[in-house]
């Protein structure tokens, strides 16, 4: 038989951030029954949090300071444009096309260009 440590360690600790209080007593209700489910304040660290559709995330945790300049090279990377198409259509080196990728590759701690137009939209940052 599994020790309550071997249980708590398997289990995914859960937290509910929905305001509307009828739909978060009955997601309470519902999860709070499943296997391997530990309900804990919102306010608590947590594995997952379960927030409306739609609803962002905190914008201390999910938008980075792009400027505006990188908010275009963002842009023209989601248009698949190479350092050199970026220098040509903002006015640049392509130099400075190659700093500012860099800069939004780190700001949004992307592995590459392609996750970085994705993490984008995923936060919010570009509509494609």
């Amino acid at each position: 038989m599994s020790s309550m440590a071997d249980i708590s360690a398997r289990s995914i600790r859960l937290a509910i951030s929905v305001t509307d209080e009828a739909l978060s007593d009955r997601l309470a209700e519902v999860l709070g029954r499943a296997t391997g489910i530990i309900l804990v304040p919102s306010e608590d660290e947590a594995d997952v949090v379960l927030r409306p559709a739609g609803e962002k995330h905190p914008a201390e945790f999910l938008e980075p300071a792009l400027t505006p300049r990188e908010i275009e090279v963002l842009s023209l990377l989601a248009e698949g444009a190479s350092n050199k198409a970026i220098a040509q259509r903002l006015g640049i080196s392509a130099h400075t096309a190659k700093f500012h990728v860099g800069r939004v590759l780190e700001k949004l701690d992307a592995t590459g260009r392609t996750d970085a137009v994705a993490h984008a939209v995923r936060i919010g940052v570009l509509n494609l």
